[in-house]
């Protein structure tokens, strides 16, 4: 059983192989550089670029190539211009069958049945037929020096006629022209005579100028070389003169350059001497002018010292006491304006506790100012000793006081400049001398001389004049 499947299975692909060789054998395929003429049954048909199916028995094929075909046309005869002249004419053709069906169809039933050679015979005779007509109609010259303008009037000419045998003619060029004559040679003779007889003439005019021209050209350089021989000898001399003049005023030069250095080098001289006479004034002058701003800057910080020490008595002193004396009568006037506000503000029923401490307040600034006159009756009490005693007592105050800044100072750099009182003996002086200006400073600050002040306070020994009770009695 297995072995008749195996059987039937072989020979089904056996079957299949078979036919399929044969399909492939009925099939014909047409290259691109052929076309296919299918006739039988079915018509005929033209198959290009494809394949089809021929039927056996009943249909056949031909192919037909549609290559481009190349021959030389040459006619053996010899061909006549327009002017009777016997030429021979060789010319290359390139021909091939038209693309489109009917075309093909045309040339199929021209050459099908033709070899190579017949087709290309026939095709030759053609060419050569029409290309007889065309030289006979042209002039040697036309031939010679037209060649493009023959072949073009063959490619229009054979047009129709390839057309019907289902051609075309792709290009017709004429290879050579010739003749038994001689004419084609002959006919350049002219030309070839003129232009050499022209070559000829224009050799001898050449030859001519060229002559002509080294003659002019000699004479103008025997002229030149003359005219530079003159120009020469007259550039020596002239040459010659400059030298003697140059070396004339470099002389002159020396020596006036040498007379200039010796005056400039004396007036240096002269000028350093004196510059130096002039340094050294200035130096003393500088020293001079040292000296005065040294003396300034002195005078300048005591004055600004004593300023100073005025501000401080006038602030620490002065001020303060008038500052004292205000506020306790301001102090003393605003109470008692509160209290007399107040002692109306609350009617008669108060009144009396008002006056009470208004009396209270009057008390107590009569009692101050008894105590001030108290004060003042012991400052009358004072003799001169008294008084000098409280100036020298704070003379050590006012003098730590002057003598403050310089607490200050880091470092005291000191100039000597000779005289009685040099190095720190100065500083010492000048604070001396400082110390000295109080009394002038206080008779700025008090507006009183202490010679007045002195000549109101009485001597050592006399006695004090007895206080006067009768203001005090009256005011009691």
């Amino acid at each position: 059983m297995e072995n008749t499947t195996f059987v039937i299975a072989g020979l089904m692909i056996l079957a299949i192989l078979f036919l399929m060789a044969m399909f492939a054998k009925l099939f014909r395929k047409a290259g691109p550089h052929e076309a296919i003429i299918v006739y039988g049954f079915r018509g005929t048909r033209v198959v290009k670029g494809r394949g089809t199916v021929i039927f056996p028995m009943v249909e056949s094929a031909r192919g037909l190539s549609l290559e481009l075909m190349s021959f030389d046309v040459a006619p053996k005869q010899d061909l006549y211009t327009r002017q009777g002249v016997a030429v021979t004419v060789e010319a290359v053709a390139q021909i091939k069958v038209k693309s489109d069906p009917e075309s093909i169809l045309t040339a199929a039933e021209q050459f099908l049945t033709k070899s190579p050679d017949e087709r290309e015979g026939l095709i030759r005779l053609v060419m050569e037929g029409h290309l007889r007509g065309i030289i006979g109609q042209l002039t040697v010259e036309e031939i010679v020096k037209q060649p493009e303008m023959v072949g073009e009037r063959m490619r229009s000419t054979c047009a129709d006629d390839m057309t019907k045998m289902g051609l075309e003619v792709i290009s017709f060029t004429i290879k050579e022209v010739r003749d038994k004559n001689d004419y084609i040679t002959n006919m350049g003779r002219p030309d070839v005579a003129r232009i050499k007889r022209d070559a000829d003439v224009a050799t001898a005019e050449a030859d001519r100028d060229t002559a002509i021209r080294r003659a002019v050209a000699s004479r103008e350089a025997a002229v030149a070389k003359a005219q530079a021989d003159q120009e020469r000898v007259l550039a020596e001399t002239l040459s010659q003169a400059k030298q003697a003049e140059s070396q004339r005023d470099l002389e002159v030069k020396k020596a006036a350059y040498l007379e200039m250095v010796k005056k400039q080098q004396a007036q240096a001289d002269k000028a350093y001497d004196i510059q130096t006479n002039v340094m050294l004034q200035q130096v003393r002058a500088e020293e001079v002018t040292i000296q005065q701003v040294q003396k300034e800057h002195e005078v300048k910080v005591q004055d600004a010292e004593i300023q100073r020490r005025e501000r401080e008595l006038n602030a620490t002193v002065l001020k303060p006491a008038e500052a004292e004396r205000q506020r306790i009568e301001t102090l003393a006037e605003a109470e008692k304006q509160r209290l007399i506000m107040e002692a109306e503000g609350h009617a008669s029923a108060i009144r009396a506790q008002g006056e009470a401490e208004a009396e209270i307040i009057f008390k107590k600034g009569e009692a101050e100012a008894r105590a001030m006159n108290v004060k003042a009756a012991a400052y009358q009490e004072y003799n001169q000793a008294a008084v000098i005693d409280r100036l020298f007592s704070a003379m050590p105050e006012i003098v730590k006081a002057l003598a403050a800044p310089l607490a200050n100072v880091d470092r005291i750099t000191v100039v000597s400049t000779g005289g009685d009182a040099a190095g720190l003996n100065k500083v010492t002086g000048d604070l001396t001398k400082i110390a000295a200006q109080v009394p002038a400073l206080f008779e700025t600050l008090s507006g009183m001389p202490l010679s007045e002040l002195f000549s109101k306070i009485r001597t050592i020994g006399d006695k004090s004049p007895k206080p006067d009770n009768t203001a005090k009695g009256a005011g009691q």
